[in-house]
């Protein structure tokens, strides 16, 4: 576990935060629990049977560790009655939002933190990114001021990496929004700050990714980044953002003096906003792959309360890192 990772945990320990586990039959959750309590880094909630999940994994060590059933819960009723409020301008039933409840985890999840009794949801191991989404957007919706939910994913990068100027790096969008327009970028780059603030500790510098560099080139997607640029510049003027950037202008100090000189961004960036989801997830993967970066994501960005997808190729040491994520992100501004 880096010290980037330890120093989440840490940082997490402090707050008391309760963190909804929505896959609790899954091997890689119940050791997540595991490994969170011992560290007493969060309160953990796994949700499912707690006799079917001891009984599966007699290995694993859940002291400590609490459950919830949505069959046989005595939320499920409320539950229910909650999710139907929620949705019942779209046409569902008191019969189909009890039948969500008691068989669809992730919904179970985002109910409970809807209603206050868990401070935050994480799922992906075996729900798709979709059936996360589809839970959150439905019942936790975006945060106020917001209108577009994205992500991002935080890029720890090796000691070796040359241009490394900071413990982490967020990279954002890379798994929502496939061709955001020009508000929905700005929308990102808000989003990405609050990321920026809360994971990392981190003052964002934030750098709006293009194939141009201030004017270098033209072409309409260069006119979407520069127009979120001047929305982002005009309601949110103490946030440090820059663009349009190319990338190498954006992390390295020779070329961000040639192609920006003055810009308070370029080549000092730690936050890194795409164009669209085609060079986000290129770029995440990139550098995951080529560059040996840690990638910790995708996490949810907007929302009105938190709630984290993971990669299906997750595996425990991520899911408890993505919780502790989840907790930092919980504390009210």
């Amino acid at each position: 576990m880096t010290q980037f990772v330890e120093n989440l945990m840490n940082r997490a320990s402090k707050l008391n935060k309760t963190i909804a586990l929505a896959e609790g039959t899954d091997v890689r959750a119940a050791k997540a629990a595991e490994i969170l309590t011992k560290k007493g880094v969060c309160k953990v909630v796994l949700i499912g049977n707690e006799d079917e999940i001891k009984a599966k994994f007699p290995e694993i060590d859940f002291t400590g560790v609490c459950f919830d059933d949505p069959k046989t819960s005595e939320h499920r009723a409320d539950y229910a009655n909650t999710l139907f409020e929620l949705r019942k301008a779209k046409g569902m039933t008191e019969e189909q939002a009890l039948n969500i409840i008691t068989t669809n985890n992730m919904f179970y999840a985002c109910v409970a933190l809807k209603r206050g009794d868990v401070d935050g949801v994480v799922g992906g191991a075996v729900f798709s990114s979709a059936d996360v989404s589809r839970a959150a957007f439905q019942v936790i919706k975006a945060a106020p001021g917001i209108s577009s939910v994205s992500s991002c994913f935080v890029m720890v990068p090796p000691e070796e990496f040359k241009y490394k100027k900071y413990p982490a790096y967020i990279f954002s969008d890379c798994a929502v929004i496939p061709y955001p327009t020009s508000d929905q970028l700005a929308d990102i780059v808000v989003a990405a700050a609050d990321s920026a603030k809360k994971i990392c500790e981190m003052e964002p510098k934030i750098a709006m990714l293009s194939f141009s560099t201030k004017g270098s080139a033209k072409h309409e997607s260069i006119d979407k980044v520069r127009t979120a640029y001047e929305k982002v510049k005009a309601e949110h003027p103490e946030i440090k953002v820059d663009g349009e950037l190319q990338l190498d202008a954006s992390l390295v100090d020779s070329v961000a003096a040639q192609k920006a000189p003055g810009s308070e961004v370029a080549g000092q960036a730690n936050v890194l906003v795409f164009p669209n989801l085609d060079a986000g997830n290129i770029g995440y993967k990139l550098a995951q792959r080529f560059g040996n970066c840690m990638a910790i994501g995708p996490i949810m960005q907007g929302l009105a309360l938190p709630v984290n997808d993971l990669s299906r190729g997750c595996v425990a040491e991520d899911i408890a890192a993505v919780a502790a994520i989840t907790a930092l992100q919980s504390v009210k501004d």
